[in-house]
């Protein structure tokens, strides 16, 4: 049985957008299983839909299994995990503009959609026994995740491997991003 990749595009996104295609081809190459879903309601998503879809997708997690996700699709992660049982451990997370305080949000109908995810806590507290390792991408210029805020708090809360890129905004291809070859570098 092959290792499986669970790829979970962000908000508005879909598996056929971003940098998301380009994920999903190369870790087939490299012989993993890739699962790369359309989330629900993807312009609007919350945070119930979001995670009983991964838990459906998943199934029983697998000690090699890799979850990488994007922005909001990260948090999707999170909150699964932060659900896992005790001692259920997956083998990696890849964290890809991740956020837990967000700016410069276009109206407040994305204040509104944005806000759960916001201030309905994840629980960190067993986080770091869940996955044997996580690595966190960030942008040092996306214009709606803080870099200096976020990084701090999941350097406190994950003590994950930081890298961060030069100009790759929010990791969108409207900012020219279809690759991020540190994905691959970091399996």
């Amino acid at each position: 049985m092959s290792k499986r990749v669970f790829l979970i595009h962000g908000w508005g996104g879909n598996p056929d957008k971003d940098w998301i295609p380009w994920a999903n081809s190369e870790l087939k190459k490299k012989g993993y299983e890739v699962i790369a879903p359309l989330m629900p309601d993807t312009d609007t998503p919350t945070i119930e839909a979001w995670v009983n879809k991964l838990k459906v997708l998943v199934g029983q997690p697998h000690s090699d299994d890799i979850f990488i996700g994007h922005s909001i699709g990260c948090q999707t992660i999170l909150r699964f995990l932060g659900e896992l049982p005790p001692g259920q451990k997956i083998y990696k997370v890849i964290l890809v503009a991740p956020w837990t305080k967000l700016t410069n949000l276009e109206n407040d109908e994305a204040w509104q959609i944005a806000d759960p995810w916001l201030n309905t806590p994840i629980d960190f507290s067993t986080m770091k026994d869940r996955a044997t390792s996580f690595t966190v991408i960030f942008s040092d210029n996306d214009e709606w995740v803080p870099l200096e805020d976020n990084r701090k708090f999941f350097k406190e809360k994950l003590n994950p491997e930081i890298i961060v890129l030069r100009n790759k905004g929010h990791f969108s291809e409207e900012e020219g991003v279809k690759e991020i070859p540190e994905i691959l570098h970091t399996i």
